[in-house]
């Protein structure tokens, strides 16, 4: 049973990323399971805090969810037209410790929603050198969900069916390829 930690880019209660995580792991295929992680704990990265601390527990339990999964979902919101700061502090800090070495060869997937007209085609792109850097396989499919606000609701839930279709063969195909 392939099992995949999927991670939203976003902190917003009815963000629309965090809905298209959710309804990536209703849509998953039997057997698949998609195990949701929460980046909102997760502190700034301050490598004086790491030394004296060393890993702060909301990274040490992604990491955790990251060596259990047999892939790596990146559900990307796009802000200025890049790769938003919160989500790459937490792979940030992800990758510390023995955490680099549970990124290489892990298969990674790139969606996105934004209201926008182009989805989330930057932010994604602005992922490719980090992924490259942390030796994972991206997978060649990707979803870059455009006019976000005309297919969620107002709690953040996908409700457009063809974009519930087009998800649902994406994560079968992602799922299948474990």
């Amino acid at each position: 049973m392939p099992r995949i930690l999927g991670l939203s880019g976003s902190l917003r209660k009815a963000s629309f990323n965090a809905g298209l995580l959710r309804a990536a792991r209703d849509l998953a295929p039997e057997g698949a399971v998609i195990e949701i992680g929460d980046i909102h704990q997760v502190p700034l990265y301050n490598a004086d805090e790491e030394a004296a601390h060393g890993l702060p527990a909301p990274v040490q339990k992604l990491q955790s969810q990251l060596d259990a999964a047999d892939g790596l979902l990146l559900v990307t919101p796009e802000y200025n037209n890049g790769v938003p700061g919160v989500f790459k502090n937490a792979i940030d800090w992800m990758s510390r410790g023995s955490g680099l070495k549970m990124f290489a060869g892990k298969p990674v997937m790139l969606i996105g929603a934004s209201p926008g007209g182009f989805g989330t085609i930057l932010s994604q792109n602005g992922w490719l050198p980090i992924l490259r850097t942390l030796k994972t396989e991206l997978w060649e499919g990707r979803m870059l969900v455009s006019r976000a606000g005309q297919l969620f609701d107002d709690q953040g839930n996908l409700t457009d069916d063809k974009n519930r279709e087009a998800l649902r063969d994406l994560v079968a195909g992602f799922a299948g390829s474990l």
